[in-house]
């Protein structure tokens, strides 16, 4: 396993990345032009820095551009992809297999949402991708999956389509369970379950399903 950070310009509670950077290890750290000021505030170094640099302090970027062993990745703002889609495609290069994405919410929903769908071209690649901040852990899933109370991010477990329907969603050890259930897209039918057991297992026929793990 091969694991890359990527820090990018939404909001960040600076108070919660902190120590989750300070008690987890990456092979691999992509700063993504305005989240270079987190990363300064956090202490970390970067391997690579992505970016327009439509956002990011021109004094900040001096400063890094003075460390010989950092790469850049420099683009030019009229681009087809978003900054955040950018450094994903740079730590698939690198051969990383998970993937965490700080400071990708908080910020403009347009982009916000756009960060949630490309967690489906993760997905797509065998990368196991997810989207954190202090309240939730998003990510996307196409297969079975089991949470264990012991590891989950929050209380609250919710499930939503991604690309149209979710067909026939069985869940057990929940508190809300469901057998061979139907989910439209245009339903909240999915919101707000939680775990009955130490264990839930989620299964589905066939679809792609956002799992948001929250706290309240």
């Amino acid at each position: 396993m091969k694991s890359c950070l990527i820090i990018t310009g939404g909001r960040l509670d600076l108070s919660f990345a902190g120590p989750f950077c300070k008690n987890n290890r990456f092979d691999k750290i992509i700063a993504v032009d305005g989240g270079l000021e987190a990363v300064k505030a956090l202490g970390l170094m970067p391997d690579m820095i992505v970016g327009d640099f439509d956002t990011a302090k021109q004094p900040l970027i001096e400063e890094f551009r003075r460390l010989p062993f950092i790469i850049w990745d420099v683009h030019e703002p009229e681009k087809n992809e978003t900054d955040t889609e950018l450094a994903l495609r740079k730590a698939a290069a690198f051969g990383c297999t998970h993937i965490t994405i700080l400071g990708a919410t908080g910020g403009r929903f347009d982009h916000m949402l756009a960060n949630v769908f490309l967690l489906y071209g993760c997905l797509q690649q065998g990368i196991r991708a997810c989207i954190l901040d202090a309240q939730n852990k998003i990510y996307v899933i196409d297969e079975p999956y089991t949470f264990r109370r012991s590891e989950q991010w929050g209380t609250y477990l919710s499930f939503l389509p991604l690309l149209g329907e979710i067909k026939g969603i069985t869940l057990e050890g929940f508190k809300y369970p469901l057998t061979d259930y139907d989910l439209e897209a245009a339903s909240s039918r999915c919101i707000s379950n939680e775990l009955a057991e130490e264990t839930g297992t989620i299964r589905f026929r066939e679809g792609v399903a956002i799992c948001v793990e929250s706290k309240d």
